[in-house]
């Protein structure tokens, strides 16, 4: 470890963004962080925000917060449109309160879209049509996720290869601006120079030996099943076709309890899918070259 989380320069408000795959350790970390500094820790998990999601997005328990006051967690329902640009304007109001009293803050998280929003802001994107949305929602419930992310790879490869083509939020938004405008989503990333913001950014993204990481998300999904994960997936099913619960964890054990598997496999593809969701939280952090990394180890 090059970097010192310990003894960081803090010369004005400085928000310290702690990134890095599921299962990594970003929770322990950044409590100790926190007691050490006396701050208080922002979360930019876009799942963590949602009060019906609690086993499945392994929430801090209040033992795991110490008594760390935690920013963004059981903020919201699953029936709220909540998005990355929402966020963005919420999370700048809340740390402009928070840096009123501490000249550090703790953002954390494994989303990236969600932490770039908070540092850099987003790009524009154009108007879409309603029905068009619409329509793709209908095709997802009857047809499922798979002939969209076909037709993502035909339109638009670039956007096909960086996003996570499992969130069917994020497939439906891409081909929702795709089919809307008759451009590829991809080009309305326009790179443009990142939002002033009124504080410092140190970015830090976690990492471990990979079948080091592996071997945790195994635990932790072995952890979350003992917690009562398909209780919770059961008690969840009037809201499935909300967006919060298209994602990894939650629609392995929807399709189990849709008769597409027996409940082994769904434990197998549950730990698979967590494991390339890893992957892919560790490729969108190693494009940005901000990111100072910080291997942890057994």
């Amino acid at each position: 470890m090059n970097l010192n989380l310990f003894d960081l320069p803090v010369s004005g408000p400085t928000l310290l963004v702690v990134a890095g795959p599921t299962a990594v350790g970003k929770t322990a970390l950044c409590v100790e962080l926190a007691r050490h500094y006396g701050t208080e820790i922002v979360s930019a998990d876009s799942r963590q925000f949602f009060r019906e999601l609690s086993i499945g997005t392994a929430k801090p328990t209040a033992a795991e917060m110490q008594g760390v006051p935690h920013h963004f967690i059981d903020s919201h329902s699953i029936t709220e449109d909540y998005n990355a640009g929402r966020f963005e304007v919420d999370c700048l109001a809340r740390l402009g309160e928070l840096f009123q009293r501490h000249p550090l803050v703790i953002l954390t998280g494994g989303s990236g879209l969600y932490l770039q929003a908070v540092t850099e802001g987003l790009d524009d994107m154009p108007q879409t049509s309603p029905a068009v949305r619409a329509a793709l929602q209908q095709e997802l419930a009857a047809h499922g996720l798979a002939p969209l992310v076909a037709e993502l790879e035909r339109l638009d490869p670039v956007t096909y290869g960086r996003i996570d083509r499992q969130n069917h939020q994020r497939v439906v938004r891409a081909l929702e601006v795709t089919r809307s405008t008759g451009q590829p989503f991809s080009s309305f990333h326009t790179a443009k120079a990142a939002a002033a913001r009124p504080f410092n950014v140190i970015k830090v993204a976690l990492t471990r030996e990979r079948e080091e990481l592996y071997q945790r998300i195994d635990q932790r999904v072995d952890s979350m099943l003992a917690a009562g994960l398909l209780e919770e997936v059961k008690a969840l099913l009037p809201y499935r076709h909300h967006n919060a619960l298209h994602t990894v964890g939650y629609q392995e054990i929807f399709d189990y309890l849709d008769g597409l598997h027996d409940w082994p496999e769904a434990v197998r593809l549950l730990k698979r899918n967590t494991r390339h969701y890893a992957k892919r939280q560790l490729t969108w952090f190693r494009r940005d070259p901000a990111y100072q990394w910080v291997e942890l180890g057994k």
